[in-house]
């Protein structure tokens, strides 16, 4: 079992930057493919970016070379830096936890509202 907690959203103005981080419990983080999702009011939750435990990463089109996703496996922690945020980016972020051999299984946060306004 592995709980997750986001934290780090809030009101940015466009070209502003935030932080997001994600606590991991329960054993194993290691084992977990962590992502952070996103879901805007009207519209499907979408892959963000995602990174394994050696460090590979995975990113939408949409935030390539604007978000950063990192992991500190040491503190069962993922982070996502947002930079130039855009109003689109406006979305309930969550963070995710997959298991690298058990797809099925999988683990959400509660999710932490980001909103980009002037």
């Amino acid at each position: 079992q592995v709980q997750l907690v986001e934290s780090g959203g809030g009101l940015v103005q466009p070209g502003g930057s935030l932080r997001l981080s994600c606590a991991a419990s329960g054993s194993g983080f290691s084992i977990y493919v962590m992502g952070w999702y996103r879901q805007a009011p009207g519209k499907q939750r979408e892959l963000v970016a995602a990174i394994t435990s050696g460090g590979s990463t995975n990113y939408a089109d949409s935030v390539k070379g604007r978000f950063t996703i990192s992991r500190d496996n040491a503190k069962n922690t993922v982070y996502l830096q947002m930079n130039s945020l855009k109003p689109e980016d406006t979305a309930v972020y969550y963070c995710n936890a997959q298991h690298r051999m058990v797809p099925t299984l999988e683990y959400w946060g509660q999710g932490t509202q980001v909103t980009v306004s002037s």
